[in-house]
């Protein structure tokens, strides 16, 4: 498959993934400060939006079988937009029902558009090379669009929350011409091409198929324990930065410095996995973001150089995460032809990781007597941060080691 072709489909992650970042990472800390919502109730909302999400996905991932995938995307964007833009310009009235509802409507976009994407990548080739080239291209463009929103706010506002606000309008500035490129190209590359009858099955028996198939079992399972070690971090890493290394300002460097080296670390993992297969790149990516957290939770005040270190070496691990488990799963979609009910089930069991960390950590946090900006319960703090991640990412290579042979398809 040609260079530009590989790109051109890659490039419409980058605003995606430019809202991402702030819908998971930025959007607790943001409206902590912004609206003065507790963490309790908080936690509550992003706990009800994100399995109202995450339920969604497997209809999504159906959809995306039976009809126009591009057609599909194309729509998807524009509640994704709008919900953006309302998401990061709250109602200081009702700030709770304004992010409940900006939550839905950005995510039922996102969600959507993010499905038929992932499911048409997967269906543009039918070599298992190429298909991990497309993955990383994806992957690639989005560390750009979550390293650009890393960066931005800082450099758009002295005020961090101001700056993160200002996110929404940079969105619509990246969408339209990746969007352009994405679909241009796409209706370039469709003349000639055979499109394959779309199924007939019924959403649940679609859903059976896909979970009948043992390897995809056991590749969601690990992928369940590793995204959660991933999900608790991301949820916490602004109230951490913030309460235990007191440098909030230094919050958007250091998620830049993490994404950047996933981005950089992106053709490394590919090339390893050509040599010695994907599953077993995997758990050396696995090992190292072990070894790189280990001694978070001994981090302090002023030990932002030694917490820059653990960023950048669990950053080069994301790269890893982030291509090789969803290339894989690519395989086993298009091997049942049902991509859109895989990446379905894939994004649902994504979603319920972040809304598991953000719906228990969060109000457990405050149960545990952790006040943001306080200097209370940062204990409860770093080991919800630094210890139960660990633990989840234990696990999931403990059962990628148990599950290496029947992981492993073609490289």
């Amino acid at each position: 498959m040609r260079t530009q072709r590989v790109l051109s489909y890659g490039v419409l992650a980058l605003p995606l993934s430019f809202a991402a970042l702030p819908i998971y990472v930025h959007v607790p800390r943001f409206y902590e400060q912004v609206t003065g919502l507790n963490l309790a109730v908080l936690g509550a909302i992003l706990l009800a939006a994100r399995l109202f999400d995450a339920l969604t996905d497997p209809w999504l991932g159906w959809l995306a079988d039976r009809f126009s995938r591009p057609r599909m995307i194309a729509f998807a964007l524009l509640p994704f937009a709008g919900g953006f833009v309302a998401l990061l310009n709250p109602s200081l009235g009702h700030p709770g029902w304004w992010l409940l509802g900006a939550l839905l409507v950005t995510y039922i976009g996102f969600s959507a558009a993010t499905v038929a994407y992932q499911a048409h990548g997967a269906a543009l080739s039918a070599e298992p090379r190429v298909r991990t080239q497309l993955t990383a291209s994806r992957e690639g463009f989005g560390l750009l669009g979550v390293l650009l929103a890393a960066a931005l706010p800082a450099l758009l506002a002295t005020d961090l929350a101001v700056g993160t606000g200002r996110l929404s309008w940079v969105l619509l500035a990246l969408l339209l011409p990746a969007a352009a490129w994405f679909f241009l190209q796409d209706r370039a590359a469709a003349v000639g091409r055979v499109s394959s009858a779309a199924p007939t099955a019924p959403l649940m028996h679609s859903l059976k198929r896909v979970l009948a198939d043992g390897a995809f079992r056991r590749l969601l399972t690990v992928f369940l324990a590793s995204g959660i070690a991933a999900a608790l971090p991301a949820t916490l890493f602004l109230f951490f930065v913030a309460d235990v290394l007191k440098n909030e300002p230094a919050s958007g460097p250091l998620l830049g410095l993490y994404f950047l080296a996933g981005a950089l670390s992106l053709p490394g993992w590919v090339a390893l996995a050509g040599r010695v297969g994907r599953v077993r790149a995997w758990l050396l990516a696995m090992a190292l973001s072990v070894i790189a957290f280990a001694g978070a939770g001994l981090l302090g005040a002023g030990d932002t150089a030694l917490f820059a270190v653990i960023c950048l070496m669990s950053g080069l691990a994301l790269g890893a995460d982030l291509a090789l488990p969803a290339a894989m799963a690519a395989d086993l979609g298009e091997r049942q032809k049902l991509s859109g009910a895989v990446f379905g089930v894939w994004n649902f069991v994504a979603k319920l990781n972040l809304a598991m960390a953000a719906g228990l950590a969060l109000p457990l946090l405050s149960l545990m007597a952790y006040v943001p900006g306080s200097g209370e319960g940062l204990p409860a703090l770093r080991f919800a941060y630094a210890v139960l991640p660990l633990v989840f990412k234990l696990l999931a290579a403990a059962l990628l080691w148990r599950w290496r042979h029947p992981l492993e398809t073609q490289r």
